[in-house]
């Protein structure tokens, strides 16, 4: 097990349908929306879509972005 924080305490990550949920959804959205990976046109909206810079950063995570749906 990955030592987190000095300690070997398992950290939860829960899976929601087919994403991520809970604390750890929750902060990698938050993550991506401040570094610009995801973005607004306009902000009274619900729905974000991936940057230019969001595409090249997910790429380099190894993500293969061809696989969403449109």
């Amino acid at each position: 097990m990955a030592e987190l924080n000095g300690t070997t305490e398992k950290k939860h990550a829960k899976l929601c349908y087919e994403h991520i949920g809970g604390k750890l959804g929750e902060l990698l959205f938050q993550s991506f929306i401040a570094n610009g990976w995801l973005i607004k046109d306009e902000l009274s909206k619900k729905d974000f879509y991936i940057s230019e810079k969001g595409a090249k950063g997910f790429s380099e995570l190894g993500l293969d972005l061809s696989k969403l749906k449109v």
